[in-house]
């Protein structure tokens, strides 16, 4: 919604004057302004995000180096129990051959390849792999509400209708109006009219009272819309008070509807809640993740957003450099934090979270600074992006077992331990088994394919 501003008030650079004019006087200019000031706390938190150490990197460290030795061990203690060259030599590849970690050195990034192109054909595009492995990790999770856990835009939120028309038709008669407006409201009648397929109807006269509303002449009747104090204006009765009072409760702007001098609807309107937040604030909640949501909004209209979704901790009036110190703050706590917002204003805190996510209406500077990206602005890719990732991590400790199993298994056949009861392998048998080990790591990493979704 608009703010009013009078003389001696700050403005911010970007701002869209919807009424008369202003003068203003620069203050910040430059590296001191603020998007300047912004885009120095991205880049600082984008350097100063530690690297991962992935886990077949820490296994195949041990791992090489301990078969590598092993092999050469065996051929010199056959070499001096009395076998020749060539046996001994059959000893060291075979050994070499059998335990080559081309299933270990599959079992991650095969599992995150397959796990990568699941989420993107659902709509979650991530931008690093590290994600997939991180993402099962998150115990805290931090949302902004405007835009995120709410659509951003002003919509018809609700309706009470005196009159014998039908909804529809009220809704028709003031859109019409509004539509040659360019108020923030009117924008939210023009969307009725276009995601419905209705045409409007032709108005006459029109005219915008500042600060009251609109009319105009719709069939030669007289329609007006606007807050209450547009009907003291013309002298109508107002008679529905209580009405009004209930919606503006709820959080919503009014907008009175009269035709012919007679008031035949309250159209409340206002930013309304994602359609599945509450759903997925009440998974989150199951599952022991703390939701916070952090906001630069007044704390009374986050808290009325917050309680309706089932949200406990509301961090409310915040500046982008007050949001990144709560999640910096959240981080010394050793807490794992994923960060979800779409603004400008969040994108020091999502290239700060741990996991930076952002939605895909969100600002091209949030998208930049974050991790993943929901393109379906969808809240539920939040619960489907760590299902992935713990079945990833699953399926990744899977195929690290697959891997060392045919190891461990081949190892000791290789060395000739089972040769006094005349089981012996040469280098080709041994290849065939490196194979099979690796084919099962394969099929294991595409059964990550057919996880069951939101």
């Amino acid at each position: 919604m608009p703010t009013n501003k009078t003389i001696g008030e700050k403005v911010i650079a970007g701002s869209i004057n919807y009424d008369g004019y202003i003068e203003y006087e620069a203050e910040r200019i430059g590296k001191e302004s603020t998007i300047s000031e912004i885009v120095r706390l991205v880049v600082e938190a984008t350097n100063t995000k530690a690297p991962i150490a992935k886990l077949a990197d820490k296994v195949s460290g041990y791992f090489v180096p301990a078969v590598m030795l092993m092999a050469i061990i065996s051929f010199i203690v056959y070499l001096l129990i009395g076998s020749s060259f060539a046996a001994a030599l059959n000893v060291f590849i075979t050994i070499l051959v059998v335990a080559c970690p081309c299933s270990l050195g599959l079992a991650t990034p095969l599992a995150i390849v397959v796990s990568e192109g699941l989420c993107a054909e659902n709509g979650i595009l991530i931008k690093k792999s590290e994600i997939l492995e991180n993402a099962q990790k998150t115990d805290t999770i931090v949302f902004d509400k405007t835009g995120t856990l709410t659509y951003g835009t002003l919509k018809i939120a609700n309706v009470i209708n005196y009159s014998n028309m039908e909804e529809k038709e009220v809704l028709t008669l003031a859109g019409s109006i509004e539509k040659k407006g360019t108020h923030p409201i009117s924008k939210a009648f023009v969307d009725y009219l276009e995601q419905n397929n209705i045409e409007s109807f032709e108005v006459e006269n029109y005219e915008e009272i500042s600060g009251y509303g609109v009319c105009g002449r719709v069939n030669n009747e007289q329609i007006i819309l606007g807050n209450s104090k547009i009907l003291s204006k013309y002298g109508f009765q107002n008679t529905h008070k209580q009405d009004e009072e209930k919606l503006a409760k709820a959080g919503n702007s009014i907008i009175y509807v009269v035709k012919n001098k007679e008031i035949i609807s309250i159209i409340g309107v206002s930013d309304i809640i994602r359609k599945n937040a509450k759903e997925v604030i009440n998974t989150f909640n199951k599952h022991k993740i703390e939701v916070i949501m952090l906001t630069g909004d007044n704390k009374e209209s986050a808290e009325k957003i917050a309680k309706e979704i089932g949200i406990k901790k509301v961090i409310a009036n915040v500046l982008p450099t007050q949001k990144l110190e709560v999640i910096k703050k959240l981080k010394q706590e050793k807490r794992f934090v994923l960060m979800c917002g779409d603004g400008i204003n969040d994108s020091p805190a999502l290239a700060t979270a741990d996991i930076g996510v952002s939605v895909n209406s969100g600002t091209d500077i949030a998208m930049d600074s974050s991790d993943v990206i929901l393109t379906r602005n969808d809240l539920n890719s939040i619960i489907n992006l760590i299902h992935i990732s713990k079945k990833t991590i699953r399926n990744i400790k899977q195929n690290l077992f697959w891997a060392f199993f045919y190891n461990i298994l081949m190892i000791p056949v290789a060395i000739g331990i089972l040769t006094p009861i005349g089981i012996t392998i040469n280098p080709m048998i041994a290849s065939v088994a490196m194979v099979i080990s690796s084919f099962t790591v394969i099929l294991n990493a595409l059964r990550l394919k057919r996880i069951k979704l939101n």
